[in-house]
């Protein structure tokens, strides 16, 4: 993993075997980056794609593992109190099997870099956004 930050954004590479989201986290911990957004591409070796079901207040999680191109990432980081940073990030992952090209989408729950991915973290700036739990899912949202 390599970073550089250049006036209001932070370009991150994650490298062959590296998990993308605890990149993006631990990228924003070095810059002191308490929320942001964030936006990339590559391509991965695996990965953890979660569907929240609000009517039973639960993710279900389908793990795809071979060639998976990362074809959008978007997410965000805020802070989260003495909980740490919370994040949430969607994806959208082509990849082929015998039958052809296929598409799965959905909440990242984690994913593992193939060969590269190339992250842009835009940090917030002139304040800080939380998270307060939602009484109706149990999930996190944006505070202000």
């Amino acid at each position: 993993m390599e970073h550089r930050a250049f006036q209001n954004a932070i370009y991150l590479r994650v490298d062959k075997g590296e998990e993308i989201i605890s990149s993006i986290l631990d990228v924003c911990e070095r810059e002191g980056v308490r929320s942001a957004t964030f936006m990339g591409i590559g391509g991965c070796g695996s990965a953890d794609i979660q569907v929240f079901d609000p009517d039973a207040g639960s993710f279900s999680t389908q793990r795809h593992e071979g060639v998976l191109e990362l074809v959008s990432l978007m997410g965000n980081v805020v802070d989260g109190g003495e909980d740490g940073p919370y994040w949430h990030a969607h994806a959208l992952f082509s990849m082929r099997d015998a039958d052809g090209h296929h598409m799965a989408a959905g909440h990242l729950k984690a994913a593992t870099v193939r060969y590269t991915a190339e992250i842009e973290i835009r940090p917030v700036v002139g304040g800080v956004i939380g998270s307060s739990p939602d009484p109706v899912t149990g999930t996190k949202f944006w505070a202000f």
